[in-house]
């Protein structure tokens, strides 16, 4: 049986570090934002909380929290800034990939020391872009870019997706690069999320060589097939399930943020067009902030619940014990359909607020109206297409197998082998 570490005494010094923080964060949003980055102070000052060690192997120093206590870090940095909190959840629902990339790959992404995330990923939905072929001693790689690099500009590695094809057919591969092999585009202008950076990555040649342990096919990473020589049960903990269940804990740390910048802009402040001279005081407002509070604590209570089985399930698998591939699958696509509407309930209930808070709350130095754009952009994210995900889990629930698709949201890798004639 595998011993479980009690880390509740790691997660509380974080979350108080964070806490006393979060104002700094917040007050350097608006720089950050107008920079399309974080500064490397704020990098540096996260690093301080051990915000980036939370997922990180306990043989290597890192912290290692449960699934269920890396949601509530998430969520706390989250909620003084949006993009300060998708830094902090690609730091740690990441780390899976190098896990499952062997002891090679472990040893070298968490080795030495280092200050701020320690790995990032780019296009492995699956990618379009990218190239690998296969040498002698390795993989040679081309093509790109690769987009959507949260992280990299801080990693010292970052694990991107390339296409392979030996003459039976592609298939995605993941390879770890380290960053001096890297050229970061200036292509980050977007609406939302902008601090983190997540810009478009080169080769900084037209063709790299990898070395063979460097180069993974991206299927043995996500069926966790290579023993990497890590004792804790969150390295057999489903994939799936950590990434986003940490990923649902961004829009709800960004919902509670929103929450308390109401709650204290509002209060004496009137509500035009009627005689109520406190906003705090109309049952009106009352009424969106039932409304508020239950979207967030739906979302909060499904989603805790998810880290929770996410924890159980690698308890049992690092035990030794079988978990059934249709429950895995199940389980994962509801994960994925769950984080979505956890998404969509808490930039709904962000909306009331802003549309509940005034002019004045379209100013770029305001939270709520960051808070807003951020919100809709996780919303947007690529694995989380809210009407594929809900067919996919009702075709479960209707006893059919979802859609077949390569990339890290795949769940035909869960699926029960038929029975031979």
């Amino acid at each position: 049986m595998v011993a479980i570490q009690d880390t509740s005494e790691r997660l509380a010094t974080v979350l108080d570090k964070v806490r006393a923080l979060g104002p700094t964060l917040r007050e350097r949003a608006l720089d950050a934002e107008r920079a399309g980055r974080h500064s490397e102070q704020t990098i540096a000052d996260l690093a301080a909380t051990g915000a980036f060690d939370i997922g990180s192997p306990a043989e290597f120093g890192g912290y290692e929290l449960s699934v269920r206590q890396q949601l509530d870090v998430v969520s706390e940095v989250a909620k003084w800034d949006g993009s300060s909190g998708w830094t902090v959840w690609v730091g740690a629902s990441t780390n899976w990939i190098p896990a499952g990339s062997g002891p090679r790959v472990v040893e070298e992404v968490y080795g030495p020391a280092w200050v701020g995330p320690r790995v990032a990923g780019s296009s492995h939905f699956p990618a379009s872009r990218g190239r690998a072929k296969r040498v002698e001693g390795g993989w040679i790689i081309s093509g790109g870019p690769w987009t959507f690099g949260s992280d990299a500009l801080w990693a010292p590695y970052t694990n991107l997706g390339c296409i392979a094809d030996d003459g039976e057919g592609p298939y995605l591969v993941a390879i770890q690069v380290p960053r001096e092999e890297l050229r970061f585009l200036d292509d980050w202008k977007v609406a939302g999320m902008r601090a983190t950076g997540s810009v478009s990555i080169t080769l900084t040649q037209d063709e790299l060589f990898v070395p063979d342990y460097r180069g993974v096919e991206f299927r043995h990473i996500v069926g966790a097939n290579i023993d990497n020589g890590l004792k804790g049960s969150l390295w057999k903990a489903p994939s799936l399930g950590w990434a986003f269940s940490l990923m649902a804990g961004m829009s709800i740390g960004i919902a509670q943020g929103a929450l308390e910048r109401f709650l204290e802009r509002s209060a004496g402040r009137p509500i035009r067009g009627t005689t109520y001279k406190n906003q705090l005081e109309a049952p009106l407002t009352h009424l969106m902030l039932s409304e508020v509070h239950s979207k967030i604590q739906s979302a909060t209570l499904m989603t805790r619940a998810n880290a929770e089985e996410t924890d159980r399930l690698g308890a049992l698998t690092a035990a030794g014990e079988l978990i059934d591939p249709q429950y895995m699958q199940t389980f994962s696509a509801r994960v994925l359909v769950e984080t979505a509407y956890a998404a969509k309930w808490c930039a709904e209930a962000i909306e009331l607020l802003q549309r509940n808070s005034g002019s004045t709350a379209i100013m770029e130095s305001e939270p709520i109206q960051r808070a807003w754009r951020d919100a809709r952009v996780i919303t947007l994210h690529g694995a989380l297409n809210l009407e594929a995900l809900s067919e996919n889990y009702g075709r479960l629930m209707a006893g059919t197998q979802p859609h077949k698709f390569a990339g890290i949201t795949t769940l035909d890798r869960f699926a029960p082998t038929p029975p031979t004639a």
